[in-house]
């Protein structure tokens, strides 16, 4: 059995040894944070305190490996987040999200503001908590760990030798972190206390709301009563009408189904199925007709509706109306569905690997398309790695790019974390351009972010442990809770008062925006069990994308301008 027990030992640095640990850190810090406490659960952060357990009782990993391990699980679970938010990043800056990311903007500065005045009022003071320190509370109390990884890194970029100071940030942010999950749900406890929230009221309110989606394309039927439409072809129809939508299918007088074209004439006592935005069904009201009540088979008979995927890669980036549906195929497509959001099928429309195409017309063409489009689910669970490692190489270059800025001794770089997040923002975003692709299925992306943060996770917390008990649990640990819990709670509360007094704002996207602009997804597991409608996911990821990018980039810019 010695050869089990040296294995086990702490203090042994051998490689088989590092394995063992790594995997006991993070299986039981995942077991761990499932537990719920008041319905909340601390998740994959969990792994972090563990490691800190282990690391206080002896437990080490070498240098270079614990270097290797969190800086490479630092990189994947940052480039999997920008590939997650990607492309709906700059779509959450329309007018729908202006209001939500500007009160997220405003709670990051307002975090940012409230550890700087900490800072300063302590005014250096024998004992005082250093702006290293202050930047891993900050990150522990908005519960943002990449926020913590790009400090760290950015700091020894400027001093190589500052280990030491690395694992203070850890420990700043492993002290602020439980009471930050906390203050976030407190704050909307307070929230509804305050204004007298009737939860049955702001139910029926997002109902209402999801209900007159203007804006989600709608299937809408009209028949013909218009004498002087009647002879126009669709182009002509088309020229007419000011707005984007389909013509999914005519049916004649006589009961004949068509799928038009665009030379296909259109008739008195014909009815037409157009699929167009909600907002614009009364244009073709006084336009065509008046509209009427119809079940369309869509399953049976000369003329079926069926949903495509698009799995060929030589379509990845090709614009719908490239494809010539009505003289190859005499199909047409109604709409396309792009990460479960339905989207008007206009010809400048560029396909992505992953969009589910839906096309009317006679079976035999939509199968032919079928095979032309790939329509493979098998496809699209391949992982697409040549994709993944070119956005990495290119990260690290982007991130290793010196940045001269006014008042900083030292150049400032994106580093490790900054780098990779913003190329694979812009990769999934605006990849298929170039005809590269960037889908990757929600499993593939939720197993490399998961093992990335908790290798990251993981040599945090192994490496901080040493120190952390005589550190923490002391007056001075008790003042960095203190100073967390301050820079948690004020600028929720400040967030959540004018989202709701000034921006009238529904409460369920209130819980989803302080839930975001933390980057917090036990507080969102939270608001989603006492919504028990989506309305909190909503808003969590229309803020989700520009915080979390905000978020990486101030924690670096506070290192550079007090440490440079």
């Amino acid at each position: 059995m010695d050869w089990l027990i040296k294995l086990l030992e702490p203090g042994n640095t051998a490689l088989a040894s590092t394995i063992l640990l790594y995997s006991v850190v993070i299986f039981v810090g995942i077991w761990l944070g499932k537990i719920k406490m008041f319905g909340v659960s601390l998740g994959v952060t969990f792994v972090l305190f563990v490691g800190l357990l282990l690391g206080h009782i002896g437990y080490r990993v070498d240098d270079n490996v614990l270097h290797f391990l969190r800086e490479f699980g630092l990189i994947l679970f940052i480039f999997s987040i920008g590939m997650q938010v990607g492309p709906g990043f700059f779509s959450s800056f329309k007018e729908g999200g202006i209001q939500m990311n500007a009160l997220a903007l405003l709670g990051i500065t307002l975090n940012v503001v409230i550890m700087l005045g900490i800072y300063f009022i302590q005014g250096g003071s024998e004992g005082s908590t250093s702006i290293s320190q202050l930047v891993g509370i900050m990150s522990g109390a908005v519960t943002n760990t990449p926020g913590l990884g790009a400090a760290q890194q950015t700091f020894q970029q400027i001093v190589p030798d500052g280990n030491a100071v690395s694992q203070e940030m850890s420990m700043g942010y492993a002290a602020a972190y439980p009471l930050g999950v906390i203050g976030i749900i407190l704050t909307m406890l307070l929230l509804k206390a305050f204004f007298h929230i009737n939860l049955e009221k702001e139910t029926a309110a997002i109902d209402a709301e999801s209900n007159s989606d203007e804006l989600t394309p709608a299937m809408v039927t009209f028949k013909v009563t218009n004498e002087l439409v009647s002879g126009l072809t669709m182009f002509k129809l088309h020229n007419l009408i000011s707005a984007d939508y389909v013509m999914s299918r005519i049916e004649k007088p006589d009961g004949t189904i068509i799928i038009p074209t665009s030379k296909t004439e259109i008739h008195l006592g014909d009815v037409c199925l157009v699929v167009c935005k909600k907002q614009d069904s009364e244009i073709f009201n006084r336009f065509l007709g008046p509209e009427i009540e119809k079940k369309w088979e869509m399953d049976r008979g000369p003329v079926v509706s069926r949903r495509i995927l698009v799995t060929r890669t030589e379509y990845n980036g090709t614009k719908l109306g490239s494809l010539h549906l009505h003289d190859a195929y005499q199909l047409n497509v109604t709409r396309v569905n792009r990460a479960g959001i339905d989207l008007m099928a206009t010809p400048g429309l560029t396909l992505q690997m992953g969009d589910r195409v839906t096309v009317v017309g006679k079976l035999d063409d939509i199968h032919h398309l079928a095979e032309k489009l790939g329509n493979s689910m098998k496809r699209l669970n391949e992982p697409n790695l040549i994709t993944m490692f070119i956005g990495i190489f290119l990260g690290i270059l982007v991130g290793s790019i010196p940045l001269q800025f006014p008042g900083m001794t030292v150049p400032m770089k994106l580093g490790l974390a900054g780098g990779p997040l913003i190329v694979a923002i812009l990769l999934s975003a605006y990849g298929h351009k170039i005809h590269l692709v960037t889908y990757t299925n929600s499993s593939a992306n939720l197993l490399l972010r998961e093992l990335g943060i908790c290798l990251f996770l993981a040599s945090v917390g192994i490496a901080a442990g040493k120190d952390f008990a005589a550190t923490v649990f002391t007056p001075q640990g008790a003042v960095w809770v203190a100073y967390g819990f301050a820079i948690t709670m004020i600028p929720q509360l400040v967030m959540a008062i004018i989202g709701r007094a000034r921006y009238k704002m529904n409460y369920y996207q209130i819980c989803g925006l302080l839930s975001g602009s933390y980057t917090d997804p036990p507080a969102l597991a939270y608001a989603n069990k006492v919504a028990n409608n989506d309305a909190p996911a909503v808003a969590y990821s229309t803020v989700y994308p520009l915080t979390m990018f905000m978020r990486v980039i101030a924690a670096q810019l506070v290192i550079l301008f007090f440490i440079a």
